[in-house]
């Protein structure tokens, strides 16, 4: 479920620790010695933070881009947030791994506003597959950590229901949801039952589909680059 690893990006600094969640990452510094806003960015299922570099080399120069590897390793140099089983039902998780995961990358998230002094409102979480699970679960569920949330060729947990935080601390919230409409792994259904319950939950989005199969296409790119750089500017 992982999107093709692109070149190494110069500009990545190298891998670190982060003692409070316990997760790796490499940051993208920004151009201004503070930064306009903050982008975390979550790689799929086998994956590594590196995936998504071409993505992170799109967002605007006065951000602070935070690549994230997952904490489970699965493989040499892959790694996920928790691990699935595709079955003829649907995907099948491990919970208490994606609870775990849910609950560092909030962890994380709050450490990097610390030390980096952005606000909550000036903080976007997304990912690709598994990486936009994750971003969906952290928004929902801790909703005052974010500005907003972006779910590339991913879905939102069912398990995650009991969990979501009220409406009244919902409504700030802003989500892009992105899939191809030819997605074999994670069918489009998902995304649109993702955009019928963001709906129902109250919270402005965007669902764009694209004629591809389960990758993070140029235009979807291009798309998601635009909402980010729209909902940093507005911050």
């Amino acid at each position: 479920m992982s999107s093709p690893t692109p070149s190494p990006v110069p500009s990545l600094g190298p891998l670190q620790l982060d003692p409070v969640s316990g997760l790796s990452y490499r940051l993208r510094l920004p151009s201004a010695a503070r930064p306009k806003a903050l982008v975390v960015l979550l790689h799929g299922v086998g994956g590594r933070e590196t995936d998504l570099a071409d993505l992170a080399e799109g967002v605007d120069a006065e951000t602070l881009v935070v690549l994230v590897r997952g904490g489970l390793q699965l493989g040499p140099d892959q790694y996920g947030w928790f691990r699935v089983t595709f079955t003829a039902e649907g995907p099948k998780i491990a919970a208490a791994e994606a609870e775990a995961s849910r609950h560092a990358l909030i962890r994380f998230i709050d450490h990097m506003q610390s030390i980096h002094g952005v606000e909550a409102r000036q903080t976007i979480l997304g990912g690709f597959s598994q990486g936009g699970i994750m971003s969906a679960g952290v928004a929902l569920s801790a909703p005052e950590r974010l500005g907003g949330f972006a779910i590339l060729s991913g879905r939102i947990l069912p398990e995650l229901e009991p969990r979501i935080a009220g409406r009244e601390w919902l409504g700030h919230l802003r989500g892009f949801i992105g899939h191809g409409e030819r997605d074999r792994t994670l069918p489009v259904a998902w995304a649109q039952r993702a955009d019928q319950w963001l709906e129902d939950l109250g919270i402005p989005h965007i669902t764009r589909l694209y004629p591809v199969d389960h990758r993070l296409s140029p235009e979807m790119r291009a798309d998601v680059l635009a909402w980010i750089e729209g909902l940093a500017g507005a911050a």
